[in-house]
């Protein structure tokens, strides 16, 4: 095995330790943790049998609703943020308030799915300990590891003095537009926050959890070119130019020849070309006509743009604009960029939050966790807040088929991770936490 894969797996500690090094109350909390499995099962169930896709507004107001008694029961204070203002339904945040001066926690998921009333995948189906469904991992699997982690702090007596915030959106796979309006709540608090846990699934490889200290933005950009119809006898000719679909096709191996380097992607989703090529009003389609014997005028294309780095994405875009104005003879182009889900860059400051829960392995008897190569992870809403607090994404349970019929989640996975994040907030709650400057 070589690159990326091979080099995280190198650096994995193989040996547990012999003897778990837990102080009585974390004890307490993976006991709790586990007697409270079947429970946890129970609630996925009605969680993942209420159809909350994104413009599903109902759906996932009624997942809201479910929740709320939940957090109540622990302390918490609920809110639904109504976000009819961006044409989605609304944010669920629970806060929960501690020991002044401790450290400020700020738990991440979404009530949201991609599966919409349409979709024919709709039934939570448990098989021992695999369950299928609609968002049974992405990310009411991850709600349930936060509830779990919670309740187990209560029992074991750690909660009372946290100081935690659990902001779950309501459109985390389809984001409200403008962005600036739909992640305000989220945004704001964190630049509250000290630490941010992101509760999106557990990154694993080659059967073995690994830690997410970063994940890449999610950006769009469209494409435009045009040329000068005419007879396709005349084309490569000063007076007739090279067409639009030449120059969309010189752009686009411009872009794979001279863009590549490490934690950048940049795939082409849809392209049209013709006479005319048009795209579609929902973004998402295009349509053409032409001739053989016809120079295209107009051409189209839209794709995605990753990155690890805010100075990776302006950098890029940037270089993706010289090479779009460079233009073939007789042809124009205009290229036009969506900027929507932000990087979480990796930072010293979150390796030292793996780091902590690595001690907290430890301290289980787990393997040490490695950092997951962030090029294989999407974007997530812990993005959000990465410039403003320190932070560790992948805290969610461990499960597969994402986005797809079949999704489904190993529900004992669902008691690891709720034991290491509620002894790592344990921890967290008891000291002052050394607040990094973002």
């Amino acid at each position: 095995m070589r690159g990326p894969a091979a080099f995280v797996l190198s650096a994995l500690v193989l040996s547990a330790p012999a003897a778990a090094q837990l102080a009585p109350p974390e004890q307490a909390i993976t006991s709790a943790v586990e007697a409270g499995f079947e429970d946890d099962v129970a609630l996925l169930e009605a969680m993942v049998n209420i159809n909350s896709g994104t413009h599903n507004h109902e759906g996932v107001r009624a997942v809201a609703d479910l929740l709320i008694p939940e957090f109540e029961a622990l302390g918490f204070t609920t809110e639904f943020i109504d976000q009819s203002h961006v044409d989605r339904a609304g944010h669920l945040f629970a806060r929960h308030e501690g020991n002044p001066g401790a450290t400020r926690i700020l738990m991440i998921g979404h009530i949201d799915t991609v599966f919409e009333p349409t979709s024919p995948f709709q039934t939570f189906i448990r098989d021992g300990d695999t369950a299928i469904g609609p968002g049974v991992n992405d990310n009411k699997g991850g709600i349930i590891v936060i509830l779990s982690a919670l309740r187990a702090m209560q029992a074991a007596g750690t909660l009372d003095s946290a100081n935690i915030v659990v902001a779950l959106t309501g459109d985390e796979e389809d984001a409200g537009y403008p962005i600036e309006q739909s992640r305000e709540h989220l945004i704001r608090t964190g630049q509250w926050a000290d630490v941010a846990l992101g509760f999106e699934g557990l990154a694993v490889m080659e059967e073995r959890d690994m830690g997410v200290v970063a994940r890449r933005s999610s950006n769009n950009w469209t494409l435009n070119t045009t040329g000068q119809s005419g007879h396709s006898s005349r084309i490569f000719t000063d007076g007739a130019g090279y067409g639009a679909i030449y120059e969309m096709t010189r752009i686009l191996d411009a872009f794979r020849r001279e863009l590549p380097e490490e934690n950048l992607t940049y795939n082409v989703g849809f392209m049209a070309g013709g006479t005319p090529a048009e795209m579609g009003e929902d973004n998402l389609s295009a349509t053409t006509i032409g001739k053989t014997n016809i120079i295209p005028d107009s051409a189209v294309a839209r794709g995605d743009l990753r990155t690890i780095s805010q100075e990776q994405t302006e950098r890029v875009a940037a270089a993706m604009q010289v090479i779009v104005d460079n233009n073939l003879t007789g042809t124009d182009a205009q290229i036009s960029f969506n900027f929507r889900y932000p990087p979480m860059s990796p930072t010293d400051a979150n390796r030292a939050l793996l780091a902590r829960l690595n001690v907290i392995n430890a301290d289980m008897g787990l393997e040490q966790m490695a950092e997951f190569p962030p090029a294989l992870r999407g974007a997530a809403d812990i993005s959000f807040v990465a410039p403003y607090t320190d932070g560790l994404a992948g805290m969610g349970p461990n499960g597969s088929g994402a986005h797809a019929e079949g999704e489904s989640v190993d529900l004992a996975s669902f008691i690891r991770q709720a034991q290491r994040a509620a002894i790592l907030m344990t921890r967290l709650a008891a000291e002052d936490y050394p607040r990094q400057e973002h």
